[in-house]
């Protein structure tokens, strides 16, 4: 597992080795070190196409990214799941400037996360599944929005993906217990994905 990535220069002011003040970096500066940061992490787990033959019914969720105040920000909407299918988790970067006009027949709501919450969480529990021989562990986040005061809740396989991506991104050891070898991401991802997708498999 990959130690923690080194902290960006905040936007204080710092006193260098000669006591002089030294500028402090501007906010695209730091945005752009953070997306190139991540980039660089994620490039290092990507499969590409290596299951892309497991299953006809495949589908993607999006885990758009974006850079605010200094940290990556997941945007999260409210909308159903599907289920029993090969599903593949796609990470974008969104412009911090984005501003959703979802469709209200099918997006209740659009809601940012700080991508550390996922490793570091206020309000979390999670719940253990035995299915087909194989064990499994339900995250559930609950996150209240500090800009409306809504509390949300982020389970099942959304909030799987999101702990993976703040696995890779982040390179800290969560406060909770995972499925995934922090030593071994990559093949242990790979593994407890693919035991998801086994047992949906199985149903058809």
């Amino acid at each position: 597992m990959p130690g923690r990535p080194e902290t960006l220069r905040s936007h204080r002011l710092e006193t260098n080795f000669h006591g002089t003040m030294s500028r402090p970096c501007p906010p695209e500066t730091v945005r752009n070190s953070l997306i190139e940061d991540a980039k660089a992490r994620l490039k290092k787990h990507d499969v590409g196409t290596k299951y892309s033959h497991l299953s006809s019914s495949k589908y993607s969720i999006l885990l758009p990214l974006l850079a605010k105040e200094g940290k990556l920000h997941l945007l999260f909407t409210l909308r159903s799941e599907k289920t029993n299918t090969f599903i593949t988790p796609v990470v974008g970067f969104i412009d911090h400037n984005f501003q959703a006009q979802p469709n209200p027949d099918e997006v209740k709501k659009v809601f940012l996360v700080p991508l550390d919450y996922f490793l570091h969480p206020h309000a979390y529990h999670q719940n253990h599944l035995t299915q087909s021989g194989h064990h499994f562990i339900i995250h559930c986040f609950e996150y209240t929005n500090p800009e409306d005061g809504v509390t949300y809740y982020i389970k099942g396989l959304t909030a799987k993906f999101a702990v993976f991506v703040a696995l890779i991104i982040l390179g800290e050891k969560p406060t909770f217990e995972v499925e995934f070898n922090l030593n071994d991401l990559t093949s242990s991802s790979e593994e407890t994905f693919l035991k998801l997708y086994k047992p949906a498999s199985s149903k058809l």
